[in-house]
């Protein structure tokens, strides 16, 4: 397929400043009238950091209110990795990033006006997967990467807004528990098989079903978006409701604080008497 021109390419600046040389970029082309392909490229494995979430939503920013409704396709220019996730120390050290950054990029695909298509043409690890989900539609490469929930491998646990959407597009609960539970590793066939994703292939397969699908079509009676939102109620509340889950999940963990506390007590009695009883 013959090159096209840029439409609009954003700067991905490196991780905690404002002022530095730009260390990605994410570049906007059309390889067909109204599909507008969001490829970035933030070396070493896309994370998903707050200039890499603030770039792309700019990105969609400027697709919705400069050109005609059509669809978004994201890809990555790292052949590898299509993203790699999070990296936690900054997720968890740099303020607004949970509401401001990631889940107001997974609410904004999740609820774009046009339709969403993730073309995945390497590995997918833990954010990076739930970035793809929160599309409309996914094209996986056949042959290389994995598409993988590896929170419980780095001990991680998965909050609301990241396991609402698995929740609500497997039809079968065991994908989920795979995912989850063993941190399985799908490739190509297995995840087209599951459900996980819509095809195999490349930006070829992308456009078929781009085109199979009048996908283009879709966006121009302007309740696409709505008609989404609420389709996924469930994910866009939690997504929208972060503070209110983590006033959950705290008292949550005080639960289970006293829980093991109380647990670790009977246990040590139960040593004791099973002591006095053998003398």
């Amino acid at each position: 397929m013959a090159a096209t021109a840029p439409l609009f390419t954003l700067p991905i600046l490196p991780t905690g400043t404002l002022d530095a040389q730009p260390t990605g970029s994410i570049t906007c082309t059309s390889p067909q009238p109204k599909v507008y392909l969001l490829t970035f490229n933030a070396p070493p494995d896309n994370r998903l950091v707050t200039s890499f979430c603030q770039s792309l939503l700019l990105a969609l920013d400027i697709i919705e209110f400069s050109y005609p409704a059509g669809v978004v396709v994201t890809t990555s220019g790292i052949p590898k990795f299509y993203s790699n996730g999070l990296i936690l120390e900054h997720a968890k050290s740099t303020p607004g990033f949970w509401q401001e950054s990631l889940y107001t990029l997974l609410r904004r695909f999740l609820t774009f006006p046009m339709p969403t298509v993730a073309l995945i043409n390497g590995h997918a690890f833990a954010g990076g997967l739930m970035l793809a989900m929160h599309h409309d539609y996914r094209i996986f490469n056949p042959s290389r990467g994995f598409l993988c929930l590896n929170e419980l491998e780095f001990g991680a646990p998965l909050k609301p807004p990241m396991s609402s959407i698995f929740r609500q597009k497997f039809s079968h609960p065991t994908v989920y528990r795979s995912l989850v539970l063993e941190a399985k590793r799908f490739g190509g066939p297995e995840a087209l098989a599951t459900g996980i994703v819509d095809g195999l292939g490349g930006m070829e397969e992308a456009l078929a079903l781009i085109q199979e699908r009048k996908l283009t079509e879709k966006a121009k009676s302007g309740v696409y978006g709505v008609l989404k939102a609420e389709m996924y109620r469930e994910s866009v509340g939690y997504l929208e409701g972060h503070e209110n889950n983590e006033l959950f999940d705290a008292r949550n963990a005080e639960k289970e604080k006293k829980r093991k506390e109380i647990g670790s007590k009977r246990v040590k009695e139960w040593q004791r008497n099973s002591t006095k009883a053998k003398l």
